[in-house]
């Protein structure tokens, strides 16, 4: 995420003994004391290339088609994906689904999570290095400052020069690269709310309703901001993920690891120099593992919360070691068992099956597979009773006792549906002026029944509270089709 620090940011190279030098802990906690109040220098981000980089952009690539593609896909002449809040209707694709069924957004929830505790106890942090938006969106903004600012060392310049016409136009050039792109996706995020023609069409007349206004300006404002401006900082300060991580790490967790025992003692040299006739480890100092880090930490002192596991430093110094005729893998994904107890990576990739990502994987699964089957044998339409609580039960003509139902019907297909209403459980009980009931697509309906009971049948049946059930059936609309019905329990009130 960011912008990086030069080579004079970096920290010293630890000594040839491999520790880093003693300090007293007075000392060490007003260095923390300073470190931790001091103004954050800017970042100037390296760019880097590899496999690593490349799997970055490939994220990038995908999580951005869905999030800009979805709002123009159209499913039943309609839009794919979209949140109709003021109809309390969710489209998602052949589904529709209404408030109530706020237990799929639960389960949506619960695999998320499960999934982050997964993979973050196999290899760490990466949802943050590959898929998190303000990964995926700082990569963009990088990009944009790179076309119109130049690399690493031309940024660091053109800062450091004085205002000038040039500069200003970069600088203008970038922002408006920025906002543009910002206020787009603002554009987009609102569009999973409002039918995408139908906002453009207000934006290009001018007419866009204020909640429509406020979420483009906030999204798009949040985007330039997290991703343009503060980067490094939501991820060092901002993002919680990186202060509980360590709960979900262990000893047998691939998290992106230096090679102290191959690395060390560092120091520069030449391309023919013989590092064992130098005394010197592979790592040459060069300092560009720092350089391409997106939050400016050196990755040789260790692992560190900030470290959000984009593994650019691995290709970095793959590179490096490529031009050094060195092997690869001075910065590598590897183990904390692995290092410490130099196995090979077959033998790190095996420890991965351990017992809690065992356990992960399992929930992860039962709960997928319950969402799943809830799904598939979800209801082509959902039914809702209410009594009415203003009249519980009251005596009409000749001594008929009649309850007051509200029953709610919520067509969960896109088609015209046809529904009857029956109900039953006492001997004699019907509904007054009991007819079909036609829905639309996706329509929800509220519809008043007035349930009666013969007064012999009131009289059999004694004063009290008493169990009824409601049939709801969806009939056959064509001959090919299946009639569904829907029970509903209730009860019938017959006064003393």
């Amino acid at each position: 995420m960011g912008q990086n620090q030069s080579m004079a940011d970096t920290p010293a190279p630890i000594n040839a003994g491999g520790d880093a030098p003693a300090a007293s802990p007075k000392a060490a906690a007003g260095a923390a004391t300073v470190s931790l109040y001091q103004k954050s220098r800017k970042i100037y981000a390296r760019a880097v290339s590899g496999r690593f980089a490349n799997w970055r952009w490939a994220l990038v690539w995908l999580t951005q088609i869905v999030f800009y593609g979805l709002p123009w896909l159209q499913w039943n002449d309609r839009q794919a994906v979209l949140f109709d809040l003021a109809a309390r209707r969710f489209y998602v694709f052949g589904l529709v689904l209404y408030p109530q069924d706020l237990i799929y957004l639960s389960a949506l929830l619960m695999i998320s999570a499960y999934a982050l505790f997964l993979f973050t106890a196999v290899a760490g942090r990466l949802w943050c290095g590959y898929a998190c938006p303000q990964t995926v969106y700082t990569e963009i903004f990088m990009w944009f400052e790179k076309v119109t600012e130049g690399d690493r060392t031309q940024r660091m310049k053109l800062d450091a020069a004085p205002w000038s016409a040039a500069k200003l136009g970069r600088k203008a050039a970038k922002q408006v690269l920025w906002v543009g792109f910002a206020l787009w996706t603002g554009v987009t995020f609102a569009g999973y709310f409002t039918p995408m023609g139908e906002l453009l069409g207000s934006i290009a007349s001018a007419s866009l309703g204020p909640w429509q206004t406020f979420w483009v300006l906030f999204y798009g404002f949040a985007t330039w901001g997290n991703a343009g401006t503060m980067r490094e900082q939501v991820c060092k300060y901002m993002c919680p993920y990186a202060r509980f991580q360590s709960a979900m790490f262990d000893k047998d967790t691939l998290i992106i690891s230096y090679d102290p025992e191959r690395g060390e003692p560092r120091g520069r040299r030449s391309k023919k120099t013989d590092p064992k006739q130098a005394g010197l480890g592979s790592c040459v100092d060069c300092g560009v593992c720092v350089q391409v880090c997106p939050t400016g930490i050196d990755i040789r002192n260790g692992l560190q919360y900030e470290c959000i596991g984009c593994a650019a430093c691995i290709d970095a110094c793959d590179d490096i070691m490529d031009k050094m005729s060195y092997p690869r893998g001075l910065i590598r994904y590897a183990t904390q068992n692995g290092m410490a107890q130099h196995h090979d990576r077959g033998q790190m990739l095996r420890r991965v099956l351990r017992p809690r990502v065992l356990v992960y994987t399992a929930i992860l699964f039962i709960i997928l597979g319950a969402f799943a089957t809830s799904i598939a044998l979800r209801h082509p339409f959902r039914v809702d009773v209410v009594r009415d609580r203003a009249s519980l039960a009251r005596i009409v003509d000749q001594g008929t006792i009649e309850n007051v139902y509200r029953l709610q019907i919520m067509n969960n297909a896109e088609q015209t549906e046809r529904y009857r209403v029956a109900v039953d459980g006492l001997p004699g009980i019907t509904i007054e002026h009991a007819e079909t009931v036609d829905l639309g697509p996706a329509e929800a309906r509220w519809v008043t029944l007035n349930v009666h009971l013969p007064f012999e049948a009131a009289q059999q049946a004694g004063a009290g509270v008493h169990a009824i059930r409601f049939r709801i059936e969806r009939l056959p609309a064509a001959a090919n089709d299946s009639a569904i019905e829907i029970d509903e329990k209730s009860t019938f009130v017959v006064p003393r």
